[in-house]
């Protein structure tokens, strides 16, 4: 299968990456909903150092303030999938907190609620 954009920069293939990044898992050691709540407490400069480019982003905005799996994956510029095996990652380390669910389901009442007055507020 050809990637619908074509090939990356320096003849690459964009799928190639993603790929490597996660080691092949398409799915975190934990689950990881789009609106569960990550954070590093403890920011450690040598684990960062250690990072590829996609999971230092990641680490290193979770460590400015408690954010939503989905947000750190759309402020780095990280797909879904990877973003969820990365953290998942760097929990099973111990290097990223990852707050207890408020919501038991994506589909809780009180989480699509959330996400309407949200979208109401984005509206105004």
């Amino acid at each position: 299968m050809r990637p619908p954009h074509g090939p990356g920069p320096g003849g690459a293939n964009p799928w190639v990456r993603p790929y490597v990044l996660t080691g092949g898992r398409t799915r975190a050691r934990q689950r990881l909903h789009v609106h569960t709540l990550v954070a590093v407490p403890y920011y450690d400069p040598g684990y960062a150092d250690l990072l590829p480019p996609e999971a230092r982003s990641l680490y290193d905005r979770a460590h400015t303030a408690v954010q939503s799996i989905a947000e750190l994956s759309a402020h780095c510029s990280v797909s879904l999938g990877v973003t969820r095996v990365l953290l998942g990652d760097m929990a099973a380390r111990e290097r990223l907190v990852v707050n207890p669910e408020a919501y038991t389901s994506p589909y809780d009442p009180r989480l699509l609620e959330r996400v309407i007055d949200g979208l109401h507020q984005l509206a105004r």
